[in-house]
């Protein structure tokens, strides 16, 4: 089977669990969370939220890139990497956040608003997919790409920001689930088409 079959039936799959998890756990799960938010947790997870937020991957990642673009093509690559992954996938979830127009939570909780209205940019009405989980992912698949030895540790803290997003009552399941599959397709698409092999050859100890 070829990639391009691969990708559809992950796409596939993914839609389809972002279906199921709108009709069947997204407003059960919302309003449960929203009775949690006065507790230890909340505070805990509103630190970890943080690590999701964008503009300290894509700033880090090209400092990386600027200081060893001379002395070590593999950091530099590796910083390269980093912050176009975050904002491939961040552009690419703030485009379908726009064309879906998804009332948060919050919506729901104080005027009982649900579903999809396309074209705003209001805070409120952006809530599909989620951008902190696609940024939790992209950076989790690419220091698990870069540092194979720490992958479990990478993956739970990946794993840690999306699930900040649907404790905090930031974001429904569906958006967390199609926000990370995001971060993962992004990440992978330019490792594969692009990154590999100039990291490959840029390899420490193949210099």
């Amino acid at each position: 089977m070829n990639r391009a079959f691969h990708w559809s039936i992950a796409s596939t799959a993914v839609i389809l669990l972002c279906v199921i998890s709108y009709i069947f756990a997204d407003i059960r799960v919302a309003l449960y969370f929203h009775t949690l938010n006065d507790t230890l947790l909340y505070k805990a997870f509103n630190v970890i939220t943080d690590f999701g937020e964008s503009q300290w991957y894509l700033i880090a990642g090209i400092l990386i890139f600027i200081v060893f673009r001379k002395k070590n093509s593999f950091r530099a690559y590796s910083g390269l990497f980093l912050s176009l992954s975050v904002a491939v996938s961040g552009i690419s979830a703030d485009i379908i956040k726009y064309l879906a127009g998804r009332a948060r939570p919050i919506l729901y909780f104080s005027d009982r608003l649900f579903g999809f209205s396309s074209f705003h940019l209001d805070y409120e009405w952006i809530s599909f997919p989620s951008g902190h989980a696609a940024t939790g992912f992209s950076v989790a698949l690419v220091l698990m790409t870069l540092y194979p030895k720490w992958r479990i540790l990478f993956l739970l803290a990946g794993l840690l920001i999306a699930f900040s997003r649907i404790f905090l009552t930031q974001h429904y399941i569906s958006d967390v689930i199609f926000g990370s599959f995001l971060g993962i397709a992004s990440t992978i698409l330019l490792y594969h088409y692009y990154f590999k092999t100039k990291l490959d050859v840029a390899e420490p100890h193949k210099n």
